[in-house]
């Protein structure tokens, strides 16, 4: 088959280097891609969040099956433009990404199917948010988060209710988030281990595919500001087989179930952010694709052929109950800009990745790269992703942090804490 993938960061690296892997796969086209996926398909430069150039790329091409790494071309309806086409895509229509796309749909949702999630409020004015924030009814501290998409940097947990104003004042006044803030997720501050766990489904049903942990700060210890994730770790030591069961049984299932009943049949990644309170499993989030870092580290550890798993979930015809997963571990660790996550420098020449992918167990996944002048530089807030794998944690942390050692760029930061949950868990 003709694959296209639609993207251009380290999550969309590590599906091409996945599906390249399968025998069914043919030529692999990516599209806007980056340097290091042009090592494993041809890139084609165009806008991801255009679903009418994207359905023209797969019409010249003659893809196949096409499966989409972001969610803003989901949230933007390429799933459906695609279906009006008759062209096989994996993910959900615009429609079902509001899982993702709007947080007070999908905590609406969440209330009318009883998932378990966190109080909340929504406010769709100024006056409203305030008025929430000054009744303290969810005590402090209390999270805020912009009803839209904002890059993962769209949450606010505000200590006392002067910060909660601020965060209000900075969404819906100072529109921090643009459009994303015009309305805003109040909600209780819940407590616990956070837990990201990825299900396959197609419209009716459901399969775990993998669970990681993600490490939202910038700086060690979770300090600092909320990023789009600098690093993460899988498999989760916090889930087990009867946690598994759980949350199908109380969320998953629920969440497909109730979009069909809606009338908005799920197919695509589900990436359902868990909170492990001690009342049980309560959703924080959900994103309608694979995470980014997650992928990086989860994906890889699937021991069967991907691509007939997508093309199952794609057509309503997923049979099977489980996938199967390998018991390495891997690491990853985000290398960033200076600046990130509130600006980002570009146009420094990254060093040394050769070097690191010589290492045994290394892997890298390009992100913010590009070519100039024929030098490899960087191009965004998020570099790169190296990623290490190992019989245990402590081999895989190893691992990753030696590639980590042999790479640079002027203004490189990265967490040197990444795993170190998983040793202690």
């Amino acid at each position: 088959m003709r694959v296209l993938v639609i993207g251009s960061g380290a999550r969309e690296h590590a599906l091409v280097v996945r599906l390249t892997a399968d025998r069914d796969v043919g030529e692999v086209v990516c599209a806007p891609g980056n340097p290091g996926i042009a090592r494993n398909a041809r890139i084609v430069a165009i806008d991801p969040s255009n679903p009418d150039a994207l359905l023209a790329l797969a019409d010249r091409e003659q893809i196949d099956f096409t499966v989409v790494g972001p969610e803003l071309p989901l949230s933007f309806g390429v799933a459906d433009r695609f279906a009006a086409a008759g062209r096989l895509l994996f993910g959900p229509s615009a429609a079902a990404a509001r899982l993702e796309s709007s947080k007070a749909f999908a905590k609406a949702f969440m209330a009318r199917h009883a998932v378990p999630t966190a109080r909340f409020h929504t406010a769709e004015s100024l006056d409203d948010a305030m008025g929430i924030v000054g009744a303290g009814e969810f005590g402090w501290p209390v999270v805020l988060k912009a009803d839209g998409l904002a890059a993962g940097k769209g949450v606010v947990i505000a200590e006392n209710r002067a910060l909660a104003e601020t965060a209000v004042l900075d969404a819906m006044a100072e529109h921090k988030f643009g459009s994303a803030g015009e309305k805003l997720v109040i909600e209780e501050c819940l407590s616990g281990p956070e837990v990201s766990f990825f299900v396959l489904s197609d419209g009716e049903r459901a399969v775990p595919i993998g669970w990681a942990q993600d490490h939202k700060r910038i700086f060690d210890d979770d300090r600092g500001p909320n990023t789009g994730g600098m690093g993460a770790f899988a498999p989760s030591p916090l889930v087990d087989a009867r946690l598994v069961d759980r949350v199908m049984r109380e969320i998953v299932e629920p969440v497909i179930a109730g979009m069909a009943q809606e009338g908005h049949p799920f197919r695509g990644f589900l990436f359902v952010g868990l909170m492990l309170t001690p009342a049980g499993p309560q959703v924080i989030e959900f994103n309608v694709r694979l995470g980014d870092p997650e992928t990086q580290a989860m994906l890889p550890l699937i021991e069967e052929p991907l691509l007939p798993l997508l093309v199952a979930g794609a057509t309503g015809r997923l049979r099977q109950s489980a996938v199967r997963i390998g018991d390495e571990c891997i690491v990853g660790v985000v290398l960033a800009s200076r600046g990130y996550p509130d600006s980002a420098e570009s146009g420094r020449v990254i060093e040394g990745i050769e070097a690191a992918e010589r290492l045994p167990g290394v892997a890298v996944y390009h992100a913010g790269t590009s070519l100039r002048g024929g030098q490899l530089v960087t191009a965004g807030g998020r570099v790169l992703t190296v990623a290490g794998r190992g019989t245990d944690f402590a081999e895989a942390i190893s691992r990753a942090y030696a590639g980590v050692d042999q790479i640079s760029f002027d203004g490189m930061q990265y967490r040197k804490d990444i795993g170190r949950k998983a040793l202690i868990s």
